[in-house]
């Protein structure tokens, strides 16, 4: 089998950028539909101090995931057919990265939000805490430790 050309790496990689932001997406819009709706609860007024400030980081972070990671389409969308393939997918590789950034804080956030409500603050930075550090060992050390070893 022939190897593919530079042309067709960079058409490849667009492709598997856009299929993984498939994956992403809908969790993310489904988290950040959810912190839109709490506020409207009867119980939210009882959320309060540290517990109401993280809130609005988590719902500040989905938002902000939420657009950093349809950037990359948009972006396509708006160079469709121009010769800027190859930027388009370092410039899309940036904000994924980006986005899985905010993605953390927003999850961590989120988890902190509830957990707090229900069972105090302790518990609630513990198992936000716990999460963070297992999603950046999954989403980060793994791939750069993998990267560096190569």
């Amino acid at each position: 089998m022939a190897e593919e050309t530079q042309k067709e790496r960079v058409d490849r990689e667009l492709i598997e950028l856009l299929n993984e932001l498939r994956v992403v997406l809908p969790g993310v819009q489904v988290l950040f539909a959810f912190l839109l709706t709490l506020p409207f609860t009867s119980r939210f007024e009882r959320v309060v101090g540290a517990t109401e400030a993280m809130y609005v980081v988590a719902l500040a972070t989905t938002a902000a995931s939420t657009a950093v990671l349809i950037a990359p389409s948009t972006y396509h969308r708006l160079n469709f057919r121009t010769p800027e393939k190859e930027r388009m997918l370092w410039t899309s590789n940036h904000l994924v990265i980006a986005g899985t950034v905010l993605l953390t804080v927003a999850m961590g956030s989120s988890l902190y939000v509830v957990v707090a409500f229900l069972y105090g603050s302790v518990v609630g930075a513990a198992l936000a805490g716990g999460l963070g550090a297992l999603l950046v060992s999954l989403w980060y050390v793994l791939p750069l430790r993998r990267r560096a070893r190569e």
